[in-house]
């Protein structure tokens, strides 16, 4: 119900802007500098005929249409394509076909509507012939004008083109300002910028549109003289050559056409990221039973859609800092029962976010140790697994948990020693799957099983972790020359779950062999791998593409944390305060591996202001800003009574380090 207001709010004001866009375009579109007073009253007398009324009525349904797609494809989290091939199969996808097309044909409307107020040889796609032209007969032929079939085909054109750009620039993408303003001033600021953009776009489009016509334009010239029985004027010269490109009146209004269009759906697009971004204050407690599904911690903890996540985030991160009040109704207990109900739903969601990010970059580190490639099983490996019992499984994650137990915690990675966190169980059947795979040793850690196989086991500056060469997969020959007892346990359980395997038939071994060589075969052209290489920077954003809803979690959370030392008068917050210490730095402390890749980026890229948002791409360093700043916010708060804290020894002496500002 909210989004939906919204949508009506920036459908409507889109519609009243229209009529002064037109005006413009009128106005512009006749100017004559030599005969100004002449010029203005002859638009004065346009803005008020019928035709420029309808199609003032006919753009206002297009624009209604653009604002529906707009509402069907927008998103809060940006889609980022990490290669070639992925971005050519989302240009090809079902859904952007239809969304193309219909941009297309929206295009069409506003560039024939923009013929029709422009007048003189553009207004009719039909005129008479030139008199030696009807000699023949004593009816008058009537000839294509081919001035107007142009405009017609650059609004086509110009509609496939923000259809393609809305995609490739992530149009759709819904950035939440990090400053909040009032709605005007917002569009005030960001109309010089549309204004611009749309007028340099336009002339790249007329060029585009002119070497398209040359070579093509007379399909289109001929399939319409065809099927609408129209001659073809001798003495004008046709479209499709240097001589009747080269006219200045005609690049001058189909760039004016252009820029009347880009205009007119970059304000519709504008207004509507403007209203949906626009925070929302949800109630903390519900004022009647009714208003229960309402408020903060239930949408929190509940499946809303994604932008009212990111609102109520955004409106915790809000409240947090600028709000006593509220903070006061978070750290309040319930009646009749005396439970913090509102502290507890908001720091196990923040957490379960945060601990989400952690499993999420310990994976992606596992996968960058291995030079991003997933282990293949091999067809023993394979058979074995499919036939394997439910049984051995669970025997030997049996076996495994106890094992890890009896390890000493003093030879554990600090990721390890994390067991507090708040990490969601994993079932035996996802334990049992990650066996033999690089992301095994991921998965192990997330239930507390420790794999000492794994690169990331011990201080993650060891230049052999960093600096050693790619490994495309693992062989049974490399664990076997691996002589750790876990090694030997995995080939010891592998060997037995398979003298009761069924072997793969002939035919599956040939197809598995065939599939090797046509990929390694594939892998040698340079064509293929231009559209399926991978790009790391691409990559990288695509795991932090979410990092936004993160940020505000960390915000919120610590604001809480550090207001509830003052304000806090029944101790709730100090309940779970080692569970985020915990968790905020491990987390601290798994960002700080990532930016150690060989791949990763410690600097950030140089964003200049204009139109398109692309402040995704920065998402990963403001997340690591907003981390730093949100445990030193807690320990500069706290100071040393956080010693007092039962944390582990590494994060504990990771903490001291906040609090002796060395970080």
């Amino acid at each position: 119900m909210v989004l939906g207001w919204r949508v009506a709010a920036s459908i409507a004001w889109s519609v009243l802007l229209l009529p002064l866009c037109t005006a413009v375009f009128i106005s512009i579109s006749s100017i004559d500098l030599f005969h100004p007073i002449q010029w203005i009253s002859n638009s004065f007398n346009d803005w008020y005929t019928s035709y420029v009324i309808f199609c003032i009525l006919l753009m206002s349904v297009v624009i209604l249409i653009i604002s529906i797609f707009n509402v069907e494809f927008y998103a809060v989290v940006p889609s980022i394509p990490c290669s070639r091939l992925a971005l050519l199969g989302k240009i090809i996808h079902p859904r952007q076909v239809i969304h193309s097309v219909v941009h297309a044909i929206m295009g069409m409307l506003v560039a024939w509507c923009a013929a029709v107020m422009t007048k003189g040889k553009f207004q009719f796609l039909a005129l008479p012939c030139t008199a030696s032209e009807s000699l023949d007969g004593a009816v008058q032929h009537m000839c294509l004008n081919e001035y107007h079939l142009f405009l017609l085909l650059s609004g086509a054109f110009m509609g496939y083109n923000y259809s393609l750009l809305y995609l490739v620039n992530n149009m759709n993408y819904l950035p939440f300002p990090i400053i909040q303003q009032y709605k005007y001033l917002r569009f005030r600021r960001s109309l010089p910028l549309l204004v611009k953009r749309s007028c340099v776009e336009s002339l790249y489009l007329v060029r585009n549109v002119c070497v398209a016509h040359y070579f093509f334009g007379y399909i289109p010239r001929a399939w319409i003289s065809t099927t609408m029985d129209l001659h073809t004027d001798s003495k004008l010269h046709p479209l499709d050559t240097l001589t009747g490109l080269l006219d200045l009146s005609l690049l001058y209004h189909t760039w004016l056409c252009g820029v009347f269009l880009l205009i007119t759906w970059h304000v519709t697009w504008l207004l509507f990221k403007i209203y949906a971004t626009e925070a929302h204050h949800f109630p903390v407690q519900p004022t009647f039973a009714e208003e229960t599904d309402q408020c903060l911690p239930k949408i929190l903890n509940s499946n809303p859609p994604l932008i009212i996540k990111f609102l109520a985030l955004q409106d915790l991160m809000l409240l947090s800092q600028y709000s006593p009040i509220r903070r006061q109704e978070v750290f309040s207990l319930s009646q009749p029962g005396g439970h913090p109900h509102n502290w507890t739903a908001i720091s196990k969601e923040c957490l379960n976010l945060l601990s989400d990010l952690t499993q999420k970059l310990i994976i992606q580190q596992e996968a960058a140790a291995t030079n991003g490639r997933v282990k293949q099983p091999s067809t023993g490996e394979l058979g074995r697994s499919l036939s394997s019992s439910e049984a051995a499984v669970k025997e030997e994650m049996a076996f495994q948990t106890q094992r890890s137990n009896v390890i000493s915690r003093a030879h554990m990675p600090s990721l390890v020693k994390s067991s507090l966190l708040p990490l969601k169980a994993l079932s035996t059947s996802d334990l049992g799957s990650s066996f033999g795979s690089p992301f095994s040793s991921a998965l192990n850690r997330k239930a507390g099983i420790l794999d000492l196989n794994s690169p990331w086991h011990g201080s993650v500056q060891s230049p052999h972790v960093m600096r050693r060469g790619p490994k495309l997969w693992t062989s049974s020959s490399d664990l076997q020359m691996n002589g750790s007892p876990q090694a030997s346990f995995s080939m010891i359980s592998v060997a037995r779950v398979g003298n009761e395997a069924i072997q793969p038939s002939f035919i599956y071994t040939w197809l598995q062999n065939k599939q090797e060589q046509v990929r390694s075969f594939l892998s040698k052209r340079v064509l293929i791998m231009y559209f399926f290489n991978k790009h790391p920077e691409a990559s990288i954003q695509a795991v932090f593409s979410d990092a936004q809803m993160h940020i505000w979690a960390l915000e919120g959370l610590s604001r809480l944390v550090a207001a509830s030392f003052t304000e806090d008068r029944f101790g709730v917050v100090q309940t779970t305060l080692p569970v985020i210490l915990n968790t905020l730095l491990t987390l601290q402390e798994v960002v700080d591996k990532h930016f150690k890749l060989p791949h990763a980026s410690s600097k950030p890229p140089r964003i200049s202001g204009s139109l398109m948002d692309t402040s995704y791409k920065t998402l990963r360093f403001a997340l690591r800003a907003s981390l730093k700043t949100a445990i030193y916010r807690i320990t500069t708060t706290f100071g040393e009574h956080l010693n007092a804290v039962q944390v582990s020894a590494e994060h504990k002496k990771r903490l001291q380090q906040f609090l002796e500002f060395k970080e």
